[in-house]
């Protein structure tokens, strides 16, 4: 499976899918076909086609997450005041972790797009982010601005849009026999996997109290941490569900498995305490709106009176 934004679909694949000469893999028979073609893994029973298709729709979570936001700060600009800058920066870092991970292991180039596309929304947040806040801070509007945003858009994209190719052209050139190299990747995917994990929970603190010293969440999409949520929990009973169906020892699947886990259930929660955040701010925002509302309007009454008496 491919990697995922927060430590759901981390790179605990290179436990699993570790890139070894094509002599040593088994012939899959019964396999399904679109999932051996796409993943490379052979698929022949229902829970483990269960857990790949909630696995994938995982993935899809994760690639939409970003998106709302980044609409959301369009429609506002004002980002700066909304967004926690630690938040995007340790999102940025779990992200670039992952990224190292799927290069040192060779990973699938479905897994390799899908890494480099969430790099590409962390830089627009980003370049959003201090764009809003150069510009805000400004007193008047500055083309030179927009044009410095424009070409590093612009040229972050046609690096991205390259790199997958090129990663997977080394990757299928790579000497992949040395045994002792195998398990010094390995180690490597290990570490990325933990680092990943470590950012991910660490960039839901920023933002928690960025909300607590506001006492609000505009500006912010709750999108965001919703789809992030379905993405970690449909992560969990991927896992779960193709438990029955192992062959080999359950306890050491859970265990390669417990780091990525365990950091999903603690994003699972830190996005928990986010939503009721929202819950509670907009609904403290909607009463204040309503008391404002129901104060009679005694001022231009009251001048009136004072006018009437005058003359």
């Amino acid at each position: 499976m491919a990697t995922a934004r927060f430590p759901g679909k981390g790179v605990d694949t290179t436990l699993i899918n570790l890139t070894l000469p094509t002599v040593s893999r088994p012939v899959c028979v019964n396999g399904t076909p679109w999932i051996l073609y796409l993943l490379e893994e052979c698929v022949d029973n229902m829970w483990e086609y269960c857990s790949v298709v909630i696995g994938l729709i995982s993935m899809f979570c994760f690639l939409l997450s970003t998106l709302p936001q980044v609409y959301e700060a369009y429609r506002n600009g004002k980002v700066e005041e909304a967004m926690s800058f630690g938040f995007l920066i340790f999102l940025f870092g779990g992200d670039l972790t992952s990224f190292a991970g799927c290069y040192l292991t060779s990973q699938l180039p479905i897994q390799v797009v899908t890494v480099v596309f969430y790099i590409f929304t962390d830089l627009i947040l980003i370049s959003q982010f201090l764009y809003y806040k150069i510009k805000n801070s400004s007193s008047r509007e500055s083309p030179m601005l927009k044009w410095l945003c424009l070409v590093w858009c612009g040229a972050a994209s046609l690096v991205l849009l390259a790199l997958p190719k090129l990663i997977v052209d080394n990757s299928t050139t790579a000497d992949t026999t040395n045994l002792s190299t195998s398990r010094s990747v390995e180690i490597t995917g290990y570490i990325c996997g933990y680092l990943a994990s470590v950012f991910y929970l660490s960039s839901r603190f920023p933002q928690l109290y960025k909300n607590y010293q506001r006492q609000s969440t505009e500006g912010t999409s709750y999108l965001l941490f919703a789809l992030a949520m379905m993405g970690n929990g449909t992560y969990g009973l991927s896992v779960v569900v193709v438990l029955p169906a192992l062959r080999g020892s359950k306890q050491s699947f859970i265990i390669k498995h417990l780091a990525w886990l365990i950091g999903s259930l603690g994003v699972l929660i830190l996005d928990f305490l986010v939503t009721v955040q929202f819950v509670m701010y907009r609904r403290n925002q909607s009463a204040k709106s309503s008391k404002l509302l129901s104060i009679p309007e005694v001022e231009p009454l009251l001048c009136e009176e004072v006018e009437l008496a005058v003359l």
